[in-house]
């Protein structure tokens, strides 16, 4: 399912979407049963325009969020090339590639590999663009992206787009945010509660089509079932307190339909002052990645 921005209504994931088992390919298992997601954005009370693009996968896996930032609807331009060509690319490898392949110069699995670069791509495209049309110029946007395989996640975020994990009644935030706000944090100018009151909080020091190249920071951790992965853009975290993003999904964590409406509610109740989306998995079985030989065997009793 894709969400675009500026559609106000959440959808769940896991409508109309026919997964096709890809000759060969390492990953012919989809996650569909294994994952439950949904994915919600909310232009706000303030704005005009949802500059914010969300996506689910939920066959193969892959949660996108992307927060457009420039003048006129550039914003929206930038979030939207942003999740697009992220979705395209990284469907299509997956479905063609064995990821089971360790990568032994990088030291990363493959499928960190194939998000990594297709952020990379992202941004190539996004700068191009932002170039060569005077619309866009300016244009760029934050991305946070993850990818589940083998029962691990790979997280990937440039800006200040935010994934947070729960795990056994613990919320945590795993990506730190690429903004003046918290280098001044990891500086000592402000603790981590002053910077929540903080004025100047969107300043971002990395964003997707603003440099030809972009650093792409990136983690592997191992999931677990039962654990809850958030996605949101900043229209949420500066809006809402992570002890009540905690609260929400401890209060409604059977339906994650009703979590993520929960949350944008409350950002709205608090002002709303941005564009408000969230995307969020939770783990219901584990994942192990399937070998070849293990299709091979399979294969011979289809």
């Amino acid at each position: 399912m894709l969400a675009y921005a500026g559609s106000n209504r959440g959808r769940e994931s896991d409508a109309n979407h026919n997964w096709r088992a890809a000759g060969g390919s390492g990953h012919s298992m989809s996650l569909r049963n294994k994952l439950r997601c949904v994915g919600m954005t909310d232009t706000g009370k303030v704005r005009e325009h949802n500059e914010d693009t969300i996506a689910v996968d939920a066959d193969i896996g892959l949660l996108v969020l992307a927060d457009g930032m420039g003048g006129y609807n550039a914003g929206e331009v930038a979030s939207g090339i942003a999740v697009k060509t992220i979705v395209n690319l990284v469907k299509e490898q997956v479905e063609r590639e064995d990821l089971n392949v360790q990568d032994r110069e990088a030291g990363l699995s493959r499928p960190t590999i194939i998000l990594r670069d297709a952020i990379h791509r992202a941004n190539k495209i996004i700068y191009q663009t932002a170039k060569t049309q005077p619309q866009c110029e300016g244009m760029g946007t934050t991305v946070v992206a993850a990818l589940f395989f083998d029962n691990k996640i790979t997280i990937a975020h440039v800006g200040d787009s935010r994934l947070y994990r729960q795990r056994s009644d613990k919320l945590e935030q795993v990506t730190m945010d690429h903004s003046l706000l918290q280098e001044l944090v990891d500086r000592g100018f402000y603790s981590a509660e002053e910077a929540q009151r903080a004025a100047n909080k969107n300043y971002v020091t990395r964003a997707l089509g603003v440099e030809p190249n972009v650093d792409v920071e990136i983690q592997e951790v191992p999931v677990n079932k039962g654990e809850v992965f958030i996605l949101c853009s900043d229209g949420l975290s500066d809006m809402v307190e992570d002890e009540d993003i905690h609260l929400t999904i401890n209060t409604f964590s059977a339906n994650l339909d009703t979590v993520a409406k929960q949350l944008i509610q409350l950002a709205n109740d608090n002002g709303g002052r941005d564009n408000v989306s969230v995307v969020m998995a939770h783990v219901m079985d584990a994942f192990p990645a399937r070998t070849k030989i293990f299709d091979k065997i399979l294969g011979w009793f289809g």
